[in-house]
């Protein structure tokens, strides 16, 4: 059911027996976990119903993922919402989506508030709907003082765009001499990039059968463990997203050195 990459499939990598997903709760719960949605189309196709239902039906999946996120103790929670190339879809299948974070965010900003998470997004907003814009800026002015989980919506995102935009500021600040080429490097470039102050993802989660990244923070997933699920998002529920913990809970980050016996 579950795809790794390259086919790899070790026994470290199985899934939690019933009973025991609780035990991720407390240990090495990553930092920082990125998530590809797909599979809402698919997911109505399935069901003969029309794609925009699945889409509600994604929609409503994101709150209780974020729940489950922030009782685990997730500091955050980047979901990707609508990329750059989103656009070519059907017109009206854009409007319908574009209209999601207005439903989503009026609806769960009480309970945002009240579990102290903070709205965060990373894309071009001006591109968006102005009622899309609305919604998202009320939700990120509300809940900008909360400390707990950052829930930070990837909206008209794409990492190429984001990479040439950095690439562009960066640029800049050495015409204006507040930067050198020699003194260029990737922490230099990093401070450029839309999450500069968010910690790199941990754990990249795609949904619905696709092994690829599609455009999707292609900076900042330099080592992030990756991992692919058969599920179409509407069905992937808390057990999944605990399932996922514990294979990168499993697994030797070892950032290209040696960790653990191997250094023996």
């Amino acid at each position: 059911m579950f795809k790794k990459l390259f086919g790899k499939n070790t026994s470290k990598e199985q899934p939690f027996s019933d009973g025991s997903m609780d035990l991720v709760k407390g240990e090495d719960i990553p930092t920082h976990i990125a998530i590809i949605m797909d599979g809402n189309g698919r997911w109505a196709k399935k069901r003969s119903m029309p794609r925009v239902a699945g889409h509600h039906e994604g929609m409503k999946n994101v709150r209780k993922i974020t729940r489950c996120a922030c009782d685990l103790g997730v500091k955050v929670l980047t979901l990707y919402a609508f990329s750059t190339e989103n656009w070519k879809r059907p017109k009206s299948e854009v409007e319908f989506l574009m209209r999601l974070p207005e439903q989503f965010l009026t609806s769960f900003l009480p309970e945002l508030m009240e579990r102290n998470i903070k709205v965060e997004m990373i894309g071009v907003m001006d591109s968006l709907p102005e009622y899309t814009q609305s919604a998202l800026r009320k939700a990120m002015d509300e809940t900008k003082d909360n400390t707990g989980l950052v829930l930070n919506f990837a909206m008209n995102y794409g990492g190429r765009a984001e990479i040439v935009m950095a690439m562009q500021q960066l640029m800049n600040d050495v015409e204006a001499g507040r930067l050198t080429i020699d003194e260029l490097n990737e922490q230099h470039i990093s401070q450029y990039v839309m999450t500069a102050h968010l910690p790199e993802p941990d754990l990249l989660i795609r949904t619905s059968g696709e092994v690829r990244i599609s455009n999707f923070m292609l900076w900042q997933l330099a080592y992030t463990e990756f991992w692919f699920t058969d599920t179409h998002w509407p069905d992937f529920d808390e057990a999944c997203l605990k399932e996922a913990i514990s294979v990168y809970q499993n697994r030797n980050r070892r950032y290209g050195g040696l960790k653990g016996e191997e250094t023996n």
